[in-house]
């Protein structure tokens, strides 16, 4: 199976021009039914039986993965067969039986305006991180954009002027505006802190480390957890709580959701209602501004 899942990737990534995470997801999941299969004595696809394919959601099932880990491993499966199906590799899609388990939606983690402030207060000091730290949590904020987003930024990507950035992955890009909060952290950062970092190294990418090197997620992790502990933030804070607080202040205050689906880069708008079926009373309650930081 490994010659086959191999040639479903780079199908993948040259004709559906997929992103690099999307990829290795695929791979993984590919990767767990190819060592049960193998478990079994099984190393080719045509091999594979309907039963077979039960038998590995009922592993998934009786390990306790959580039911949208099974969800997702089912998808790719469908996805590998449908392909296996078009390259004529099997002669009958075995996948179609398999049924997805329902996934209780979460309400997204969100954060109060007071809490988002006290995080972004947190990196005031005059050392270059600090000035970066700044310069990354405002945007993150502003823009709603993922981690993953954030560090692969350009310096071209970043309009001053206009006060926009445009953000962009394999299929696709959009261009997100920025309030005055980030602005000003931007041009701090700007002003000869990311040259000193730098320190005479080439580079377009916006963010880097202390080394000069472009930051990595587990960095900036790293960075958000600490700087939430300093602000006092009991709640286990991510950088996509940033991005649902966002999302959230922007929706309750009369934000339409077309235009917030636009900037999160969401492909159907059944995920961003998410944030307009959240209990409006309560958001209302905690969340006094679309976005205190504008």
């Amino acid at each position: 199976m490994e010659k086959e899942i191999t040639t479903f990737i780079t199908y993948l990534h040259n004709v559906k021009n997929t992103s690099i995470n999307t990829e290795m997801s695929y791979r993984r999941d590919l990767d767990k039914v190819r060592k049960f299969m193998e478990s079994r004595g099984i190393h080719e696809v045509s091999n594979v039986s309907s039963q077979d394919l039960k038998d590995y959601v009922a592993y998934l099932e009786g390990n306790q993965f959580a039911a949208a880990t099974v969800s997702r491993n089912i998808a790719s499966l469908k996805a590998f067969y449908h392909f296996m199906m078009q390259e004529g590799c099997v002669t009958q899609d075995l996948s179609e039986q398999l049924k997805a388990p329902k996934i209780e939606k979460k309400v997204p983690e969100i954060m109060s305006p007071e809490e988002v402030i006290r995080l972004l207060e947190q990196p005031c000091g005059d050392t270059a991180k600090e000035i970066r730290d700044k310069a990354m949590l405002e945007l993150l904020y502003a823009t709603g954009i993922r981690v993953t987003e954030l560090i692969t930024l350009k310096n071209s990507d970043v309009n001053m002027q206009m006060g926009v950035i445009l953000c962009r992955d394999r299929s696709k890009e959009r261009i997100i505006p920025f309030g005055a909060a980030a602005r000003n952290a931007l041009i701090r950062y700007l002003d000869g802190t990311r040259d000193a970092m730098l320190e005479n190294k080439a580079s377009e990418v916006l963010f880097v480390n202390c080394s000069g090197q472009p930051m990595s997620r587990q960095g900036f992790w790293k960075l958000i957890k600490y700087y939430a502990k300093k602000a006092g933030i009991k709640a286990d804070i991510t950088p996509h709580t940033l991005r649902h607080s966002f999302a959230a202040h922007l929706v309750e205050n009369g934000a339409d959701l077309r235009s917030v689906q636009e900037m999160l880069g969401h492909s159907d708008i059944s995920t961003t209602q998410i944030y307009a079926n959240m209990n409006h009373s309560h958001i209302r309650e905690v969340y006094a501004k679309a976005h205190p930081r504008g």
